[in-house]
């Protein structure tokens, strides 16, 4: 027997892990992103024309209502891309597969764009109804700090040369930045002070808005996610190609 025929056959990863592999990740990307752009626009056109122009003025809050269909979709987003980027990191940490800190790294633009809509609509919001732009609330607080925390985390990523060294201290950063997202969902049931008003959708009926409102804001949700899906495919895909790009740029130099 050769040695050739005693090295064993090295296993190809199979189901989610394949798409480890930047070749495959892209061809899904490809089939998946003219699908994810037209839900996103469908999505946000139904939305938003539904919510803005057709659903009547709130008892207590007049039109200021409305906003609703920016603010909530915005802060889910912000909350959700970076629990997304967690993710990610943590199978960078323990597989060290390229592709998924790339995916966070990428997510990271638009979680900052979805912070600051949601802190603008919040503070277009609260004037008129707290006689205020901004309050130290806890959500408002640890919201402010989250949106630092993903300057931070793009800053870092552009601060170091060592892609895998950038990769690793990201993702260390993406763990401790948890505690914050987890702060802007629940701070409203960790302390009861506060301007914050509860959550607007919650299992509990009782809690959430009138289904007037409730059906259009759904359908706004549903197109900021596929607006998320959309952009960090479209941003994970210009991430591989940069990284190769550079790789055969240093293989040149060293040649």
């Amino acid at each position: 027997m050769t040695a050739t025929e005693n090295t064993p056959t090295p296993k190809r990863p199979s189901g989610f892990w394949s798409y480890a592999n930047p070749v495959k990740f892209l061809r899904l990307s490809q089939r998946l992103l003219p699908l994810f752009w037209t839900l996103a626009a469908v999505s946000l056109t139904v939305g938003l024309i539904w919510g803005f122009f057709f659903t009547p003025n709130a008892d207590k809050f007049e039109a200021t209502v409305k906003i609703i269909y920016l603010h909530v979709p915005s802060a889910l987003m912000a909350i959700n891309a970076w629990f997304m980027m967690l993710v990610a990191s943590l199978i960078w940490l323990i597989r060290r597969h390229h592709v998924s800190v790339l995916a966070a790294k990428a997510a990271a633009p638009v979680g900052v764009v979805m912070t600051l809509i949601a802190l603008f609509t919040g503070a277009i919001w609260g004037q008129p109804m707290w006689g205020t732009w901004w309050a130290w609330d806890p959500r408002l607080t640890s919201f402010l700090i989250l949106f630092l925390f993903y300057l931070g985390y793009i800053a870092l990523w552009e601060a170091i040369e060592d892609p895998d060294t950038a990769a690793d201290l990201t993702s260390v950063l993406c763990l401790v930045g948890s505690v914050f997202a987890v702060l802007s969902r629940y701070a409203v049931n960790f302390w009861n002070q506060g301007l914050h008003q509860g959550a607007s959708l919650s299992l509990d009926k009782e809690e959430n808005v009138a289904d007037v409102f409730y059906f259009p804001l759904l359908v706004c949700i549903a197109g900021f996610v596929f607006l998320f899906l959309a952009l960090v495919l479209y941003r994970t895909g210009t991430e591989i190609r940069l990284r190769r790009a550079r790789a055969l740029q240093a293989r040149e130099v060293r040649s």
